[in-house]
């Protein structure tokens, strides 16, 4: 099967030569200008590989990132970035990226880099074991590829967005998540709205999930910054 890269970039001279040598490689190329249509292209097609700049349009390149971490932990993305101190290299290790290349880059490496991360991409998939989106916390579970829960005080279905914002707590559990992160990689750069909003839903999970609502023990607000899992 032929591999498909994405290239996210906004320099026209880089996107044109990266995007050639990569096609005398035999990969299929699709290029985004910006965050937001990064994000667009990767919901809608299959790739193999991300190649991502950090200094984008509309999105910045570490929020694609941790967008796409939220639904895909196994895609390699590979961050292109002229930001080279070790605080930016960090930066893009935690928000979710495989490797970080500083520009300029020699082109070799890349190319290399690129073989070897989606080698190990293949790899994983194909040695993963069977295994279901469940996640229990105390008693009650939650099973993310159906969004059906199973709560301490109810049972139902979530919406999409109640899946999101839960998984992306979840997966920072014990770590304060600020209201404009969430709003902005859960809601997006298009809609904000009121921070009330994530207040309801943070209702919602307790309502579902906490022996006593009203005195939480696991979906905490963290007054003027954000929301936090606990989970001990």
């Amino acid at each position: 099967m032929e591999k498909r890269i994405l290239l996210v970039e906004d320099e026209e001279h880089l996107i044109d030569v990266i995007k050639l040598n990569l096609e005398l490689e035999q990969y299929i190329v699709k290029v985004a200008e910006d965050g937001k249509q990064a994000i667009d292209l990767w919901q809608s097609q299959r790739f193999d590989l991300i190649l991502l700049d950090v200094m984008l349009p509309n999105v910045d390149g570490l929020t694609v990132c941790e967008t796409i971490r939220l639904k895909d932990n196994e895609i390699p993305i590979l961050i292109l970035s002229a930001k080279g101190s070790s605080t930016d290299r960090i930066q893009g290790l935690k928000a979710g990226a495989d490797d970080y290349l500083l520009k300029p880059f020699n082109l070799e490496e890349l190319l290399l880099r690129i073989s070897i991360l989606i080698k190990k991409g293949e790899k994983i998939r194909q040695t993963r074991p069977e295994m279901s989106d469940r996640f229990i916390f105390g008693d009650n579970n939650i099973d993310f590829s159906t969004y059906i829960f199973n709560g301490i005080n109810q049972t139902g279905q979530l919406t999409g967005r109640e899946t999101q914002l839960l998984k992306l707590l979840i997966e920072r559990k014990n770590e304060v998540v600020s209201r404009d992160t969430i709003l902005e990689l859960i809601w997006g750069v298009d809609v904000y709205p009121s921070t009330r909003t994530i207040d309801n839903y943070l209702l919602n999970f307790r309502k579902y999930f906490e022996k006593d609502p009203k005195s939480p023990v696991y979906f905490h607000s963290v007054r003027g910054i954000g929301y936090k899992f606990v989970l001990k």
